[in-house]
């Protein structure tokens, strides 16, 4: 039998957190009772809330304990708090690159506009990357319920701030709402700034919701991608163009995306050549971090730690790390493999 080798000490890059689901659940609580702020009893039962968003109904209560969640960070030293208790989190499960995902837009009103928002949050990312030894980047994600004008002002503003640690681009929320090509301008300028094109697809709606990444948005990452395993076209599509899917097991299996951690097409996609980074996506509601993720493929699906190591390289290949950084994770997860 194979040595199981500790899977917090495999070298890793993860690519899919959103920002206020990154958040501890006692720091969520100690924020509220800071703020005097009441939160739904699913978020102080001490375990994940009961969550299932393959319905309209559903996925608005989810995005109702999201926002309730948010609604308690009100000033820079909870920005900051979090980036860092994120940061220290990742690095506890073996991460070495971190680019988490947010939109500014949602936190503006409470800290003085967007512009202030985005330079609090990368002054908070840029702390916290010194203090932990953790490489960190933002991704700034619009959101697909809100108009594509919005989209595009927030594109305009993550290529100004490429400089200062913007390295990608995505779109949120529900998938099932709005189009991908009424969002194609907005991606245009961010590619043309040089940013990562990352939108969800593929998660709430079929294979359909890839190929319009891909065709209207051409991205070069996909947020979930899951659903691509139900068309073996597409999966050699992302496969022969090395199209990174950000795949997010616990989470898929907490909104009912699939009904056990068997079900995801983990298996399937690897064995058909699409690069993985697996993510934890929402930690604060799904109750689980990135490690967790791994030993989801360890357990349900049978990958050896080769295999591991494999999915932890596709991870770092398919993110924004400087080939340096990229060089040094490669080198640790072969160090890993061959203790």
């Amino acid at each position: 039998m194979e040595h199981s080798r500790d899977l917090t000490l495999l070298p890793k890059a993860h690519l899919h957190l959103h920002f206020t689901g990154s958040m501890r659940p006692s720091t969520l609580l100690e924020l509220a009772d800071k703020y005097g702020v009441r939160l739904p009893d699913a978020l102080t039962a001490g375990e994940p809330p009961k969550l299932r968003a393959t319905d309209e109904r559903g996925w608005f209560r989810f995005q109702r304990l999201y926002d309730a969640a948010r609604s308690c960070l009100r000033e820079p030293d909870d920005i900051r708090r979090l980036v860092r208790e994120a940061a220290e989190e990742d690095v506890r499960d073996g991460s070495g690159w971190l680019e988490i995902q947010v939109d500014p837009t949602s936190y503006a009103p409470l800290l003085g506009g967007m512009i202030p928002a985005v330079e609090i949050i990368l002054d908070a990312v840029d702390s916290a990357s010194r203090e932990t030894g953790l490489g960190m980047r933002v991704l700034i994600a619009a959101n697909r319920m809100k108009h594509p004008l919005d989209a595009r002002t927030l594109a305009r503003l993550a290529v100004r701030y490429a400089d200062r640690g913007i390295v990608g681009f995505g779109l949120s929320n529900d998938e099932r709402r709005g189009m991908a090509r009424d969002f194609d301008r907005a991606f245009a300028i961010a590619r043309e700034g040089g940013l990562i094109a990352a939108p969800h697809g593929g998660e709430l709606t079929g294979p359909a919701s890839v190929r319009d990444c891909l065709d209207d948005l051409h991205a070069s990452r996909i947020g979930h991608g899951v659903r691509a395993a139900e068309d073996p076209r597409l999966l050699k599509r992302l496969a022969d163009r090395q199209i990174t899917c950000e795949v997010c097991p616990a989470s898929n299996v907490a909104l009912g995306v699939y009904e056990r951690p068997e079900d995801v097409p983990l298996r399937t996609l690897f064995d058909a050549g699409v690069p993985m980074a697996l993510g934890a996506d929402d930690p604060l509601l799904f109750g689980s971090r990135l490690a967790a993720q791994y030993e989801i493929a360890r357990r349900h699906h049978g990958f050896t730690d080769a295999e591991l190591a494999e999915l932890a390289r596709q991870s770092v290949r398919g993110s924004a790390a400087p080939a340096d950084v990229q060089e040094k994770l490669l080198g640790g997860i072969d160090h890993w493999l061959s203790a």
